[in-house]
């Protein structure tokens, strides 16, 4: 194929005229994961006597934590941006089938996210284990595989760079998670964890970097901006 016939061929995916709705959907990656650091680092400074490197994210939310009732809030808040993000990736991503599957992985996401805190609520350290507190564990690791679903669909959205982007993060999350779940027993018995929220907080981070990423790298695409990390999927897309 000629050069130009290619160019041609690829115009119209970098030349769509990208509404205001579109663009406010594919945002809300970013904003997402802006505001949910934004609230771990208040909650975090908020609550008296809490270690963000040795403390997971959970605790903030457990039953009687000072910080519950914020982000509780939060979490609504936070979630309806996934979900939306989700939604804008299913209908504005392509190829569409993939846009498809990733979009409803973070809808799925963002609904075990939602009710996770409010309903299968952490318990304090060394507090006598209730049911819906002793099925907090399993939610979390659901709301993880969903986090990586939606990471292993959503690396083929955009190019070759993206994708190994995308594989380091799963890599990433896959170690990490381990290393903080390994600490998990010592937490519930109510013993010390050093670091467990310093390895938890890298994989929280790592899944927000991901999503401000791709939120970003579709928006520009949308627009019809050069996007370094998706140059190559230009080329595949059917």
């Amino acid at each position: 194929m000629a050069k130009s016939d290619s160019v041609s061929t690829l115009q119209p995916v970098g030349t769509r005229t990208m509404t205001i709705k579109t663009r406010i959907l594919l945002l809300c990656g970013l904003l997402s994961a802006l505001f949910y650091v934004a609230t771990d680092l208040l909650a975090s400074w908020w609550y008296p006597g809490y270690s963000a490197a040795d403390q997971n994210y959970s605790e903030l939310l457990a039953t009687g934590a000072p910080t519950r009732p914020f982000l509780l809030v939060a979490a609504v808040f936070y979630n309806l941006l996934v979900a939306a993000f989700g939604t804008g990736v299913w209908r504005e991503a392509s190829p569409k089938r993939t846009a498809h599957i990733t979009g409803m992985m973070m809808i799925i996401y963002a609904i075990i996210s939602m009710v996770t805190p409010a309903i299968f609520q952490m318990d304090m350290r060394g507090a006598e284990i209730t049911p819906m507190g002793g099925l907090h564990p399993h939610m979390t690791a659901l709301m993880s595989l969903f986090i990586l679903l939606s990471i292993g669909f959503g690396a083929f959205l955009l190019g070759k760079g993206f994708r190994y982007y995308s594989l380091a993060t799963i890599v990433v999350l896959m170690l990490f998670g381990f290393l903080t779940s390994a600490q998990v027993p010592q937490m519930i018995a109510g013993q010390p964890t050093p670091w467990m929220g310093f390895t938890e907080r890298i994989n929280i981070y790592a899944t927000m970097l991901w999503f401000a990423l791709l939120s970003i790298a579709l928006v520009r695409r949308e627009r019809g901006e050069p996007i370094t990390l998706q140059e190559t999927s230009l080329h595949e897309q059917p």
